[in-house]
């Protein structure tokens, strides 16, 4: 997303974008699979000249592994939706059929102009971390409600430490996750983890500038988009899951619990529509 980016908003060609990558690559970015973009789009294509990322066929492939972790989570009632984000991006990528039919249909509705494009590259980035804290925040809470759920004994900042040398995404703030457990080993959401929170804070007023902007420009941002939300939703003081818990009440008889007396609760919807105690209902 943030190649994308660069390149339809950025207007920067592959070799550009290369540099730019290699240049988060020496700070809080750096990572392994940021060093690898980089040298992908260095590479040219011998037998046309041409930057070899454009000359790849837009449909990316996978082994699994991210679908598996997006199935567990589900399983384990976690959210992992920017990780699911990313392995539905890529299923997307992978059907030429639809994606052609659908390539009339409207877009945009507005041009994204980038008056300073430094000041948007730097916007990018942010963005970029942002999800990036969201992603192994969602990971580590899909890995602490796998240990509660089958009763593994681990230590949360050392699993941290696994991902170092010779693991696809290393990455140097792994070190900064075994600091906030170390600091806090029943922390409940990495995210609001001192640095992290700091981070994401810092970083927000870009990440949302980059989400509406590829919005309105019709630019697809799965991961960073979700990602923002998920971040929204978490530190929201009252969601609207209420009204589905009424919903599902009304069609299904699922009951609900009120926020001014303990107990839980049944609306007689087909009948007064008075309440009643949740064990009075069967």
């Amino acid at each position: 997303e943030a190649y994308d980016l660069l390149r339809r908003v950025g207007g920067l060609e592959p070799a550009e974008i290369a540099e730019v990558f290699a240049e988060w690559n020496t700070g809080e970015l750096e990572s392994y699979l940021i060093e690898i973009t980089a040298e992908v789009l260095r590479q040219v294509d011998a037998s046309t000249g041409k930057p070899l990322v454009d000359v790849i066929l837009d449909q990316a492939g996978a082994k699994g592994t991210g679908a598996w972790t997006v199935q567990t989570a589900l399983d384990l009632g976690v959210p992992v939706s920017g990780i699911a984000e990313a392995v539905f991006a890529r299923s997307l990528s992978s059907k030429p059929a639809q994606r052609a039919a659908a390539a009339s249909l409207p877009g945009s509705t507005q041009e994204w102009q980038v008056a300073d494009r430094a000041a948007f590259v730097e916007d990018v980035r942010r963005a970029l971390y942002a999800s990036k804290i969201i992603a192994y925040s969602q990971g580590f809470d899909a890995i602490v409600a796998g240990a509660e759920q089958y009763n593994w004994d681990i230590k949360k900042g050392d699993i941290a430490k696994i991902w170092r040398a010779g693991c696809i995404i290393r990455a140097r703030f792994l070190n900064r996750i075994t600091e906030a457990y170390a600091a806090d080993p029943a922390l409940v959401a990495l995210v609001t983890a001192p640095y992290f929170a700091d981070a994401v804070a810092g970083a927000l007023p870009s990440w949302r500038r980059i989400v509406a902007g590829a919005a309105l420009a019709g630019i697809p941002t799965p991961a960073f988009a979700s990602s923002l939300s998920y971040y929204d939703g978490l530190r929201a003081d009252r969601l609207p899951a209420a009204l589905v818990q009424g919903q599902r009440d009304f069609f299904g008889a699922h009951t609900y619990k009120r926020v001014d007396k303990d107990g839980t609760f049944h609306t007689l919807w087909s009948g007064d529509r008075s309440e009643i105690q949740a064990e009075d209902a069967h």
